[in-house]
């Protein structure tokens, strides 16, 4: 009997008959995330007693990615499925939902203060979800993964609390790093043009004006009115350097130089940001503080600041 897609999904969400879950008691916890900052967090703050898969690798968008037969065998079977929230996995929220009525399920933004969110223009209940881009708020994320882990495994409490707490300190020494490293880009450079609106943190924490060709999600679509007016403004503003996104076709940003040019301006392309995904796994990059470190240095150096060449730990690739 052959099955499509759509019932294997709500056979899988509904009764869990497809693959059984693991044990609580057994060996490690079995965790499955959505996105690679929630994964390396879980891995941070779980050590030696999780086991993570993540779903979504380097380049993946996350606002389009939908789950495959063999994620949500891996999310049935997993002890705690972490996922972000705040309508980042559009394409996966129901199956979430569904699957949250065996208690496993954790989102790890359902409990940051809502004031430290931002609004969505055209829906009230709709907030930005990339709050990983300021390190603060994801101190937050960070006790809400610490919190569900402490749950899940109580003997480990301290294992989980002392990981927790050392990876806060790392990520408050991210943050200062960002802010003396961005201070030093003048105040009139100060405007980061980039695929899709996914800086609006970033841009709140180091008062900087951040501009997306492409709406907060990847789905929206940039019209030739919107190209038409980033053109200008860099015109206008004598703005010199753009960026793309690992995780975003470059097209409509390259529409955007190529429309500078043609009014006498010259735009390049300052380097490639982390948005929506991280680097290679296993390199530097492909973890949360490589991300944010490769971000900050990068966008401090194309726009004329000052940053260390290999960023705040020296870890960073060489030409990033």
């Amino acid at each position: 009997m052959r099955f499509s897609r759509r019932q294997f999904i709500l056979s899988a969400a509904a009764g869990f008959a497809v693959a059984p879950r693991a044990s609580f008691a057994a060996g490690k916890l079995n965790v499955v995330a959505t996105t690679g900052m929630i994964a390396d967090t879980v891995r941070r703050i779980g050590g030696d007693m999780v086991e993570v898969r993540g779903l979504m690798g380097p380049g993946v968008d996350p606002h389009a990615y939908r789950q495959t037969r063999s994620d949500i065998v891996a999310m049935t079977r997993a002890d705690i499925v972490f996922w972000h929230g705040l309508y980042l996995e559009a394409q996966m929220e129901d199956f979430f939902h569904k699957l949250e009525k065996r208690g496993s399920v954790v989102s790890v933004t359902d409990k940051l203060p809502r004031d430290l969110l931002r609004g969505h223009d055209d829906y009230n209940d709709k907030y930005d979800p990339h709050v990983w881009m300021d390190p603060k708020i994801w101190v937050l994320v960070a006790e809400r993964v610490r919190d569900a882990l402490i749950e899940a495994r109580p003997e480990q409490r301290a294992v989980f609390e002392a990981n927790a707490s050392a990876f806060a300190d790392e990520l408050r020494v991210l943050a200062d790093y960002a802010n003396r490293t961005l201070a030093t880009v003048n105040a009139e450079s100060r405007v980061l043009l980039t695929a899709h609106d996914a800086f609006g943190y970033f841009g709140t924490a180091y008062d900087f004006e951040v501009m997306g060709i492409q709406g907060i999600s990847t789905e929206s679509e940039a019209g030739l009115n919107r190209i038409s007016a980033l053109v200008d403004m860099l015109v206008e503003r004598k703005i010199g350097a753009v960026f793309v996104e690992s995780s975003v076709s470059d097209r409509s940003m390259r529409a955007v130089i190529e429309g500078a040019a043609a009014k006498g301006h010259d735009v390049k392309i300052g380097g490639e940001l982390f948005s929506d995904a991280m680097g290679t796994e296993g390199t530097y990059e492909g973890t949360y503080v490589g991300m944010i470190d490769h971000n900050v240095t990068v966008i401090a150096s194309a726009l004329g600041g000052e940053a260390p060449d290999r960023g705040l730990n020296g870890k960073l690739s060489a030409g990033s």
